[in-house]
Order: structure tokens, then sequence, then C-alpha cells
């Protein structure tokens, strides 16, 4: 298959108003130095003394506290261990030497202990509580006030002995989180099946691209652009489960010891602080407030979505018994299969239809074009930039010709990265001194001289949905200050700006502008774009039920003594409990890889406390024309750009003009159901 060439020399440059002069940014590249190992760990060492040198000076200073002589110290210092601790995690998850990785999971533990070091220190704590905010500016002020209450939940009101406790505990916990997420990117399973009949169904690209090896068998892996195309495709039900236990088999049994250490860690941390267990002490500086409010948010979100995910399983079943008629049950591997099937059956939609319209180039094209319509910025690539891999590609952010921050796209799988799809900060900005940069890091097929690099809709909304954390990240990284820089807001807010962004690659207005066939260059009709949409809103009480339960997961680990927790025993019980499917004895495995154990710990509840924000937020633009209107420029003066320069319920007001609520959300779940939805 020939790929059609889209990123031609005029189109490196995205989203150029006419006759605006860009001029590059004079901050160079993270990588521009090309760091080998050892000037790698002298980079990291180097930001570290920086930060230390102005700690001493914060401390002894003498005189009145002022924002200058303290503030200013103090946040030099969160800049440095941000930088520093920013590009050892990046380097952990991306560099391709597992040489490189091992060092800069070191790196990262030693960033983590001089950041947990800091919120110890007693005297800059005083000092910080001391300044005289008097005549500050309200950012200013709301940022001592959340610094104080992060050094309290550090424990730095307690005594000696706790606190070196508490130190001891938090430079153990970055060790322990660091193996974790290692152990599950170093461990891609691989399947191997004898002929291409177990991949009938799948697209011919695929099937293609996935020819026996040397020794006669076809390796499939459980990476995402070999996993999810066989879920939702591949006929042959024993090739899905056959792939979908090793999947949630990678890093088993090893996670189990690593998270059992994490999980007496955090409570040990927690009860050192006066909190009864970790979900209390981590939501404490949360929107949600405590743990309590979680465990009611997932049984509330339960009995909103149970009456609807019931209707779907019975659609669902009745797929199923289509193919065995004596069928009682639903696996949880099947429901890709599945729901394809219904979108075909019920909607005459199949997704393999949309695939040839999304080519990887077109896609990040597509991407581009979108988010520089609805930001007012514009992008422009840095031919041959250096990076820690060759195809990881380096782009700058204007605003109005003006260089605003910077980004890297890491975007193909590779043996050693990172699994998933995620955003990952790389500088602070801070207003007149460093622009912010971020990078992307994810798993999508990659467009080759034979193979056009088809993704299928959900690839495409995942990309946006990253992208729109990236684009938060820099928006909101016009600050005075670090420390509120960027997504710095109350964590469990961090999803909503991406989540609404979701909903743009469902527009057939934003789809046509970059969808085209990779043969012909047609744009993706309208019509199936509108059954390709009320396919999607079939099956979306089902998701969040799955979600659901991960966040009961979440929240159940960390809930009580570690000693009272049977992993297995505790998964196997939420996907019962929140789910209708039938778990398989794997199934029980995932919390050896459920990633966001380790980084969201107790707060998984955050992706559905935020998809009701984004709902709301996103009812507040025109479903017809999502690039234009006032709202987009609205939710970027007032959601994005003040980072966290204030609470994370007041961006939420200000934007909506009152608290957010369940109404949007409520017909967002039930479309599927609603005003003919369903044939």
């Amino acid at each position: 298959m020939r790929l059609r060439i889209v990123l031609s020399l005029a189109s490196l440059v995205t989203g150029l108003a006419s006759g605006t002069e860009q001029s590059p940014p004079t901050q160079a590249p993270i990588w521009s130095s090309k760091p080998d190992l050892a000037a790698f760990e002298r980079m990291e060492n180097e930001r570290l003394a920086a930060a230390q040198r102005s700690i001493n000076r914060l401390v002894s200073q003498r005189g009145p506290r002022t924002v200058e002589n303290t503030l200013a110290p103090y946040d030099d210092a969160i800049n440095e261990i941000d930088t520093a601790s920013n590009f050892s995690g990046l380097m952990q998850q991306l560099h391709p030497d597992e040489k490189f990785r091992d060092a800069a999971t070191t790196m990262t533990t030693q960033a983590s202990s001089v950041q947990t070091s800091l919120l110890l220190n007693g005297d800059v704590y005083r000092a910080l509580a001391a300044i005289d905010l008097s005549k500050a500016d309200a950012a200013t002020r709301y940022y001592v006030k959340r610094q104080l209450l992060e050094f309290r939940l550090a424990g730095v009101d307690k005594d000696a002995a706790t606190r070196q406790r508490i130190k001891q505990l938090q430079d153990e916990l970055t060790e322990a989180l660091s193996m974790y997420d290692r152990n599950i990117s170093d461990d891609p399973r691989v399947v191997m099946f004898d002929s291409a009949a177990a991949l009938e169904g799948l697209p011919p690209d695929y099937i293609d691209h996935h020819k026996p090896d040397t020794d006669g068998k076809i390796h499939i892996t459980t990476r995402y652009p070999d996993l999810f195309p066989v879920l939702t495709f591949a006929t042959s039900a024993d090739t899905r489960r056959r792939l979908w236990e090793a999947f949630n088999s990678r890093a088993y049994p090893k996670n189990r010891e690593v998270l059992t250490k994490i999980m007496k860690i955090r409570y040990e941390i927690a009860t050192l602080n006066g909190y009864s267990a970790w979900p209390d002490y981590d939501s404490a500086d949360r929107m949600v407030g405590n743990g309590e409010s979680i465990g009611k948010f997932i049984k509330d979100l339960n009995a909103a979505v149970r009456p609807t995910e019931q209707r779907e399983y019975a659609i669902l079943l009745a797929e199923k018994k289509k193919i065995d008629p004596t069928a009682t049950d639903i696996y949880a591997y099947e429901t890709w299969r599945l729901k394809e099937l219904v979108g075909e059956s019920q909607y005459g939609f199949d997704s393999q239809s949309v695939r040839p319209y999304l080519p990887y180039p077109e896609v990040k094209q597509g991407v581009l074009d979108t988010a520089a319509a609805l930001f007012h910025v514009t992008f422009k690539q840095e031919i041959d930039a250096p990076a820690w891999d060759p195809k990881v590609e380096t782009w700058d952010v204007f605003d109005d010709g003006k260089a605003i921050g910077r980004f890297y796209l890491d975007m193909h799988p590779r043996k050693g990265k990172y699994s998933h799809a995620a955003m990952a900060p790389v500088l602070d900005g801070i207003r007149g001194k460093q622009l912010p940069e971020a990078a992307l890091m994810c798993n999508f097929p990659e467009a080759t001289a034979d193979d056009p690099g088809l993704m299928d809709i959900d690839d495409a909304t995942t990309f946006f949905h990253e992208f729109g954390h990236l684009m938060h990240h820099i928006l909101g990284g016009q600050q005075q200050w670090a420390g509120i820089s960027g997504i710095t807001m109350e964590r469990d807010f961090a999803e909503a700006p991406s989540q609404m962004l979701e909903e743009w690659m469902q527009s057939p207005q934003v789809l046509a502008s970059f969808a085209r066939h990779y043969k012909t260059g047609e744009p993706i009709p309208g019509e199936l774009v509108a059954r390709m949409n009320r396919a999607s809103a079939f099956g979306r009480a089902s998701d969040v039920a799955v979600q659901n339960a991960l966040a009961d997961i979440s929240y159940q680990v960390y809930r009580v003594k570690p000693e009272k927790v049977d992993l297995e025993a505790l998964t196997d019980n939420a996907l019962h409990r929140y789910t209708l499917y039938k778990p398989i004895p794997e199934d029980r495995r995932l919390y050896a890889n459920f990633t966001h154990l380790g980084n969201y710990s107790s707060a998984y509840y955050t992706y559905m406390w935020d998809k009701v924000i984004a709902e709301d937020f996103f009812a507040q633009f025109d479903p017809k024309d999502l690039l234009r209107g006032p709202a987009a420029m609205r939710y970027r003066r007032v959601v994005l750009e003040p980072g966290g320069s204030e609470s994370a319920n007041e961006l939420v007001r200000n934007f909506l003009g009152r608290p957010q609520n369940l109404e949007a959300f409520q017909k967002w779940l039930g479309q599927e159901f609603a005003d003919g939805g369903r044939p």
C-alpha cells in the first residue's frame, strides 16, 4: 500500500496566520547537548545542587520575610527540582537504552528525595509562613497558601524522629513506584499463533504487518497497536482470550510484592501524619476533600450508571447469543468485539470503515490544526532537532508570533518504552524567564513507506486527549512562579480539560478537515461520521462502569491496613460489584499492571469525576461549530491560562457561572437511548 505523503515542507508550519512573523525561541531544546549517560547524571546533579543553593540562600536571609527574599529563592528551588525530576522521569520511561533508563530511575529517586527534604524543612516552612503578603497579588497569595498546606501534609510540623521516618518512607516510595512502572514497561508479553487463521477478521494491513517469524509462528505483543485490533476484530474467541490473558499478566507476579510494599509505605505515611488511611491523606489537597467522599462518589456513580448499563448488557448478550445460543455470561475481553458487532447490526457501522481515513500522519496534522484553531496558537516543527530517539519530533508553540512553549512527540512503540499514552511535563513555564515544555509519549501505529499507519477513532481520540494535557501545560505555563505553572491546581481536576476535547473527535466538521482516505484522498463522508457517532454512544454506561470498578480498586487498595488486603480477591470483588461482566482468572492480576495504582494511587476516581466536569464544560460550546464562537477563547483564558494560580473549584465556577452538576453528564450517558439514538 502506498503511503500518501502529507507532511510536505509547506505543512511543517501548522496554523500560521498570513503575514505573522514567528521567531524561534532562544531556549535550546532539552536534548541539544546530546548528553551521554555521564552528562545526563551531571546535568541532574547540577540542577539539584542549584536547588540546594537557593534553599541555603532563603534560610540564611535575615530581617523581614518578603516575596523577593523568600518566595523567589524558594520558587527557584522548585523549578530546579522539577526540571531534574521531570527529565529523569522522562528518560526512565522513554530512553531506548536500558542502562540509561536504570540511571534515570536512580536520579528520579534522588530528585524526589530532595523534594521530600525540602517539604520537611521547618526553617523553610517558617520562612514562607512569615512572608508579608499584604501587597502581593492574588496568585502569589494563593501559591503561598497552597505550599504551606503541602508542607503540613508532608509532616513538617511533626517531631524530628517522625520527620526522619517520613523522609525515609518517601525515598522508599519513589524507588518502589519506579520499580512498579519499570516492571510493566519491561514486560511486554508475546503470544504466538501457528497460522494466520488465528487472525481471521483482522484488517488486511494488520495481517500484512504480522507475518510468521523465523520460527514459523506469528508473534503478537500486548502493546496497544497489537492488542486492541485483535480484541475488536478477531473472530476467534481463543485468539482474543489468549492475548487478554497475556495482557493482564504483565509484571505478574513481580508487582504483587512491589505494590504491597507501596501500600505499606503509603499507609504508614498517612498514619504518621494523623490520617486514618492513605485516601484521606492523599485527598486533603484535592477537590474531593476526603476518602469518604471518594467512596460516596463511586457508589453514587454506580447508582446512576446501572440502569443504562443493564440495558446495554442485554443487547450485548443478545448479540453474543447469535454466535453462541447457549451463552449466559459475557467476559470482559469479549466487550470490544461484541460492541463492534452491535455497531454493525444495530447501527450499520463497521469501525474498520473509518480506519482508512485515519493514517497517522493525517491524524497528527489534524490534531495540530484543530488545536491551532481552537486555542488560537500556531505550531512549527524544529527540523533535525536532536532528541533521545531519532523518531522524536520537536515542535514550538506560538501565540501571535511569540514563542510560548515547546513540545516533543514520541509517538510509536519500541522496546522498553512506556506502554500507555501520557503527557509528561518537561519544564515549568516562568514568565519572561523560561518557556514551558512537555512531551507526549504514546504508542500509535507508525507510518512507513509500505504501511500507512492506520489508526482507529479511539487512537485519534486518545491523541487529542493527551494533546489537551500538553496545551494545558503550555497555556497555563505563563506564570510568575514555577510552582503554579501548568497543571498544578488540585490533581483531581487534571483530566477535565482533556476529556472535554475528546468530543472534538466526533465532530463532522473537525473530522472532515483532516480525515482523508489514504489511497484516494477523499474526505470522510458525513453519513459515515453520523453512523459512527450513533454507534459510539452505545456502551458508554458499560465503559463508565468499568472505570468505576477501577476507581474502586484504586480506593480499596489503600483504604485499610495493607495486611488486610488480598489483592486478587479485592480486584475480583470490585469487578463483580461494579460491572456485569464475568471475570476470567487473569483479570484478578490487573493490579500488577494497573499503572495508575502508582501515580494516581487512591485517586483513579479522578477520570470519572472529571468526566462530569468535562461534559458540563462541553455543553457551553456550539456543537455545530466547535472551532469558532466565544466559548473557545473564554475557555482558554478562564480555565487553562490560570494554571495553578487559583483553585480548580474557582476555575469551574468562573467558566460555568456556577458549580458543576451532573445534568450534562447524564444526558451524555443516556444519549444512545434518547431521541431515537438507537434504531
